[in-house]
């Protein structure tokens, strides 16, 4: 068999593009455990090529799994790329462009809020090659301690309100009585900011006892953690007599409001008739006098 400088050229050719080929190859990496993440602070989720080959002239992408078709952030040809970035994180994400020589394409996320838990993939991607990794974070927040208010009386009690927020991942909220028993309430309220805190709310209807002494708790078990609110209703309260006292006298100044205003306009109108008589009486007398 006859070996030409053109087969010779071939062969060169196809070992060189080979030796290319297995220079590029590498994996993705990062942490096998979890990242949990207290919402204000700043997070690093690590993500790495092995070998660590530089990244500088590949396409870094970060995603959010429940965004579809929408990135955290997306570095490409040696620059961000803004266009369908997830406007919650706009100007909170960064690489550490300094490092990307040597393969680290970690993402740094800012003043993480609660709309940041999720999943997340780094997508790196050269000429040749791609590979990817997945990390999963958890934002937790302790909210506000419960703002307890007094509604006034409902039918069967006292109605109260308990309010709390800035609160993740979703609380609970419970009406307890003295002893620590639960109390039965209306239908928890919930609602979730634009940052992805949550506010709960819920009323209750509480019927006088011995102490009068009533818990609002708003409580979270996953990241352990609940708050409470104490609170004392004077006996005083729960006597509707006053409040109907009040009603009857607020009726009868208004019946006396009303009688009083029939009898002054029946009064005008009768000075009125009067004042008529006697002005048609003057003239009947004139007319007399003047034939």
């Amino acid at each position: 068999m006859e070996t030409g400088p053109d087969s010779l050229f071939v062969t060169l050719l196809l070992l060189l593009h080979s030796s290319h080929s297995e220079s590029e190859k590498f994996e993705v990496l990062g942490p096998t455990d979890l990242i949990v993440a207290v919402a204000g602070d700043d997070i690093i989720l690590p993500c790495y090529l092995k070998p660590n080959i530089s990244a500088e002239d590949m396409t870094v992408d970060w995603l959010n799994l429940d965004f579809i078709g929408s990135h955290v952030y997306h570095y490409q040809n040696n620059k961000i790329i803004r266009d369908h970035q997830i406007l919650s994180y706009i100007e909170r994400t960064s690489l550490f462009k300094e490092e990307l020589w040597k393969g680290n394409t970690s993402l740094k996320l800012t003043r993480v809020q609660g709309t940041d838990e999720g999943f997340y993939k780094c997508v790196i991607q050269s000429k040749n090659w791609n590979g990817h990794f997945t990390i999963q974070v958890l934002v937790e927040a302790v909210g506000s301690k419960p703002v307890v208010s007094i509604e006034g009386h409902r039918e069967g009690g006292m109605g109260l309100l308990c309010e709390s927020e800035g609160w993740h991942p979703q609380p609970e909220l419970v009406w307890l009585d003295s002893k620590g028993d639960r109390l039965s309430a209306g239908p928890p309220e919930t609602h979730r900011d634009f940052k992805g805190f949550y506010k709960v709310k819920q009323h209750v209807i509480v019927q006088e006892t011995d102490t009068n002494r009533f818990t609002c708790r708003v409580q979270q078990s996953r990241i352990n953690e609940k708050m409470e609110t104490n609170v004392h209703l004077p006996s005083e309260l729960f006597d509707t007599t006053p409040w109907r006292i009040t009603s009857i006298v607020l009726c009868c100044l208004v019946a006396v409001t009303v009688i009083g205003s029939a009898l002054t306009i029946y009064r005008i109108r009768n000075k009125k008739e009067v004042l008529t008589g006697k002005i048609v009486d003057l003239k009947k007398l004139w007319n007399q006098n003047s034939k």
